[in-house]
């Protein structure tokens, strides 16, 4: 201020002292006069410059200027250079914050105070049909005609969440979202849509899971409870006696073997995978399954005096079938599960076929064949369920648990191996089960037997 007063009078004095050299007095007012004018051109230039760059706000075009409008012009440069860093910072915080809710595995939707789409992520895109582009500012009560959300919007009530089915949703594969609404800001809404579809199916599986087991228990204990309080109540003839406590035997072993499976599925989903350090000769599996698989058959076809024909591969050195890396007790398990079941559904006098082959990619493929009824297609689907079964009636008269194939599928699952069903009704099925090549290996020595502890 103090440059721009002292120029404001240079300016005068020097426009007084040239008037008064050329008219004296007079010449002297007028040379003041011009003096402020010039001055006053000057200012008014550069602080219209000044405001013409202000207008235009861009920062590369700032004029170059001394004294007051200079300091101002600078001033509002660096005003500007920091808004425009502030914003950039701000925009950089919100795509942040919008990638993070693109990523979300959850539905997000932001609706304004009308109810009306402001941004929304691809997930809840492929939950409820959306287009990004098309349905921006569209009223979500008219993109989502579910009655229930209709009266959950209407009712203004969030404070629980709603359960919708999915756009994708069908029979065959039901998709459940739940939705819930979170007021935020100036009457803004956040909409959040979980697919609850597995937690619900979960859910499902326990309810089933043990009303099953209930049902499976409560049948064997009714018939011990029952025949418990004859042999207490009436005086039997020895030979009734001993049928009754056969029967009692029977129910106590069938509750027993239900036990030792559900132990067995327990044991399965809280252990750790099996690793590739422990190697068991499968020539070894084979012989144990078949010595199992004999033992069966003739407590199973006593009554008929016709044990079944049972083939295994020939029994040649270890090294010729190799080796295989898993848990010992528990590949036997799945094998001898699969034999059991073949045994128990294959007739008295029938054939069951084992088989283990090579495959030209490196697996190899455990089968077993059996000559029973066969499987309706519309049942391969279910088979490993725990509890299912084609035939309740036929299943409990063989002795079957119910969860034989649901362990199988566990102990496949943790060895990285698949299991393939072929049956035709009133021919027979195979069961297949095909090991990965990184789980096999030729045995080094021939006849050595590895087996894991």
């Amino acid at each position: 201020m103090v440059w721009r007063s002292f120029w404001f009078l240079g300016m005068q004095l020097l426009g007084g002292t040239a008037g008064w050299w050329l008219g004296n007095l007079p010449g002297a007012l007028i040379g003041v006069l011009a003096g402020s004018w010039l001055w006053l051109a000057q200012d008014s230039w550069s602080a219209s410059r000044l405001l013409s760059w202000l207008r235009s706000s861009e920062l590369a075009n700032a004029p170059a200027q001394r004294g007051l409008w200079g300091e101002i012009g600078q001033r509002a440069r660096r005003w500007l250079r920091l808004q425009s860093q502030r914003t950039q910072a701000s925009d950089e915080r919100l795509n942040d914050m919008l990638s993070a809710l693109q990523a979300s595995p959850n539905g997000v939707v932001l609706l304004d105070e009308e109810g009306r789409i402001e941004w929304c992520n691809q997930i809840s895109n492929t939950q409820f049909g959306f287009d990004a582009a098309r349905d921006r500012m569209q009223n979500i009560g008219n993109l989502v005609r579910d009655p229930s959300f209709s009266h959950y919007l209407h009712t203004q009530d969030f404070s629980h969440d709603l359960i919708l089915q999915g756009r994708d949703s069908t029979p065959g594969r039901p998709v459940r979202l739940s939705v819930q609404l979170y007021p935020y800001g100036d009457g803004r809404r956040l909409l959040l849509a979980r697919d609850v579809t597995a937690q619900e199916q979960a859910e499902a599986m326990r309810r089933d899971f043990v009303a099953n087991v209930s049902h499976e228990i409560r049948t064997p204990l009714t018939v011990l409870v029952g025949f418990v309080e004859t042999l207490q109540t009436l005086q039997l003839p020895d030979e009734e006696r001993a049928r009754y406590l056969t029967l009692m035997a029977q129910q106590s072993a069938r509750m027993q073997h239900l036990v030792e499976d559900l132990l067995a599925l327990s044991r399965l989903e809280g252990s750790p995978l099996p690793g590739f350090s422990q190697w068991t000769s499968v020539a070894l599996l084979l012989r144990q399954c078949e010595d199992e698989a004999r033992g069966l058959s003739v407590a199973l076809t006593r009554a008929q005096n016709r044990p079944h024909v049972i083939e295994f591969p020939d029994s040649p050195p270890g090294a010729a079938l190799g080796d295989i890396a898993g848990a010992a007790t528990e590949l036997q398990s799945a094998f001898s599960n699969l034999l059991a079941n073949a045994l128990r559904y294959t007739p008295a006098g029938g054939r069951v076929v084992v088989r283990w082959e090579k495959n030209a990619d490196g697996s190899a493929t455990f089968s077993v064949q059996d000559a029973g009824p066969g499987i309706d297609p519309a049942h391969l689907s279910r088979l490993t369920e725990r509890f299912y079964r084609v035939d309740r009636s036929r299943s409990r008269d063989t002795g079957g648990t119910g969860l034989g194939l649901a362990i199988v599928k566990h102990v496949l699952q943790r060895h990285g191996a698949t299991l393939a069903v072929r049956s035709t009704v009133g021919s027979g099925s195979v069961f297949s089960v095909t090991f990965p090549a990184q789980r096999l290996r030729q045995a080094p020595v021939l006849g050595a037997a590895e087996t894991a502890s």
